[in-house]
């Protein structure tokens, strides 16, 4: 969507309530508080508008898509992954220091990309707050295969889950899925909690292998915060600037319009047996 006010590209979240009035003012304030978040990490929060029993949530428009849009064109190299958790360790860093929020599902899909390879986090704040509150979702905030055991086991939770999230999104870039995706979400919740920490095997390198370790630590006092993971040789020797996202944007692109031809070779093929 256009802003006409300032003529901005916008993207609009449709969020689909069902709940009382009382309960969608809360949400509309939590949305207001969050628009007044701003980092060049974190896609920003312009307002929302209510109609009929469906919610609209202006953000920021990234014109590249989501980082598991990305991931449709192959898997990620550790010199992409390195680059993006890095840009996502500030945008956490920013939440949980200067406004409080845990983010509740860090996943590739709410990472984004814009057309100049700037990263941004996204559903952040609301994304908690309105599935805590009244969307018609499961009891659970986010998707299961990301989240930390003791989110899980519904114990008191913290910053910390974030980083177990993080993790778990660091083996979907390198692999193409979070551990456990082939298994059934209800699966996937008695597994996680009662299974060993994934980790990456074979071609990765210490440093990554590393930080994952970190990330993924059984206790969550035992995970370090985003600030510490920042000095980490894993982050510390990744490329410099985001430009070199600019290649994963090339590829993905490249990707499409292979597709396209597929699909239109398809289309020929069709056309010539009808004939």
């Amino acid at each position: 969507r256009i802003n006409k006010v300032t003529g901005e590209i916008v993207a609009i979240k449709v969020l689909d309530l069902d709940t009382d009035d009382e309960d969608i003012t809360d949400v509309q304030t939590e949305i207001s508080f969050l628009s007044k978040c701003d980092s060049p990490y974190i896609t920003r929060y312009r307002g929302s508008y209510l109609n009929g029993t469906k919610l609209w949530v202006i953000i920021d428009y990234a014109s590249a898509g989501s980082i598991r849009n990305i991931l449709k064109s192959g898997n990620l190299e550790e010199k992409y992954i390195s680059v993006i958790i890095r840009e996502v360790l500030h945008a956490l860093t920013y939440l949980h220091k200067s406004c409080s929020i845990i983010h509740r599902d860090i996943k590739a899909a709410n990472i984004l990309l814009t057309g100049d390879g700037a990263v941004k986090l996204c559903d952040f704040g609301v994304a908690g707050q309105i599935s805590v509150t009244c969307l018609r979702r499961n009891s659970f905030v986010g998707t299961p295969y990301w989240m930390a055991p003791e989110v899980i086991q519904r114990s008191s939770y913290d910053f910390k889950a974030d980083i177990w999230s993080l993790g778990i999104t660091i083996i979907e870039m390198a692999t193409g899925n979070p551990p456990f995706a082939n298994e059934d979400p209800r699966r996937a919740i008695f597994l996680i909690p009662r299974t060993k920490p994934a980790k990456l095997e074979g071609k990765y390198s210490t440093a990554l292998k590393e930080f994952l370790g970190l990330c993924l630590r059984e206790e969550p006092d035992d995970r370090p915060s985003s600030e510490e993971l920042l000095k980490t040789k894993f982050i510390k020797s990744s490329p410099k600037g985001t430009s070199i996202l600019l290649d994963l944007i090339a590829r993905h692109e490249n990707w499409k319009l292979t597709k396209n031809d597929e699909s239109d070779d398809e289309l020929l093929k069709l056309g010539d047996e009808e004939t």
